[in-house]
């Protein structure tokens, strides 16, 4: 199969996900209780009569059919024009541009700090199984993956902004206002990183051809890193994939508790203020990450093992 044709492939599944995530959420905004329109009013600072109401409906087209207002939506999207926000009149786009690049930041930092300390600890661990590193960082990554984010980010900012006020406590676009954010999220995933990690390094170190490098008296440094960590790379691609999707859309709870400007705190929001333009946009943009994080993901999986591509092709 050549990767043109496989690449070919994703992308008409993508349009059709991308066609059944938005019409999902559209019906769910439809149905969902509460008005915008009179949100909006309301906000505004204006006296809500009916005729004020129904102008208000009007102009922001929520009087139309259901299936006539998704089809303007659709058309527009598909120029790339995700209208205006309900809320301030801003452009949708613009305002999700905005929010996606600080949590892309947010989300970089943590993934790879998270994987730089993973990677060695974890083949550490599996090198010296049942020693007593492996049983301290076993205990310290089970704390990891049982704290949920909320208390992650409660604990941080409680030692190192209330105790020693180490960092700001609303964290501004700076390297020390994104120290805790990233923290937070890369606790978790650090911990479930290093025990995967030593799973699979464990099981390559019984794999034959480990005892024939050793035994061919390669040096221990060049097996583990260079034979032991290249076989073991479908397996941190495919966690490294599923982490980066997961924090880009949900990265909501963190970004609403320091108060970083990303995308999760938008849709927070949104949310809030029933702004529905800004919760499709959203939404579109997230499935979109999605489809496509998961295609690098499958390249990287036939880059590093050529052998998926000959089962691709044998079917």
């Amino acid at each position: 199969m050549k990767i043109r044709s496989y690449i070919g492939k994703r992308l008409a599944e993508l349009i059709l996900i991308l066609f059944g995530v938005t019409f999902l959420v559209f019906i769910l905004m439809y149905i969902a209780p509460g008005d915008p329109a009179q949100r909006k009013l309301t906000a505004g600072g204006v006296a809500v009569t009916d005729e004020v109401l129904e102008q208000a409906r009007d102009e922001m087209g929520l009087n139309r059919p259901f299936l006539v207002q998704y089809g303007s939506w659709l058309g527009k999207a598909l120029k790339g024009d995700l209208g205006s926000s309900f809320k301030d009149g801003l452009p949708v786009s613009t305002k999700l541009a905005k929010g996606l690049k600080n949590t892309a930041v947010l989300a970089l930092a943590s993934l790879g700090s998270a994987l730089f300390f993973s990677i060695p600890l974890g083949i550490c661990c599996a090198v010296r199984q049942n020693h007593a590193v492996d049983r301290i960082v076993g205990l310290l990554t089970f704390l990891g993956n049982s704290l949920p984010n909320f208390l992650i980010s409660v604990l941080l900012m409680y030692f190192f902004c209330v105790r020693t006020k180490i960092f700001p406590i609303i964290a501004n676009q700076s390297l020390k206002g994104l120290f805790l954010p990233a923290a937070t999220l890369a606790i978790p995933m650090f911990s479930q990183f290093t025990r995967q990690i030593r799973a699979e390094v464990l099981e390559q170190l019984q794999q034959p051809y480990v005892q024939g490098a050793r035994a061919r008296g390669v040096k221990e440094f060049f097996v583990l890193f260079g034979n032991v960590l290249h076989n073991s790379m479908i397996s941190i691609i495919t966690i490294t994939g599923m982490a980066m999707g997961t924090m880009m859309a949900g990265s909501v709870v963190v970004e609403s508790i320091f108060l970083w400007p990303g995308a999760g705190k938008l849709m927070m929001d949104a949310i809030t203020a029933r702004d529905y333009p800004v919760i499709q946009g959203f939404v579109l943009m997230m499935a979109l990450i999605f489809v496509l994080v998961n295609l690098i993901t499958d390249l990287c999986y036939h880059k590093f093992d050529p052998r998926i591509w000959e089962k691709e092709e044998g079917r």
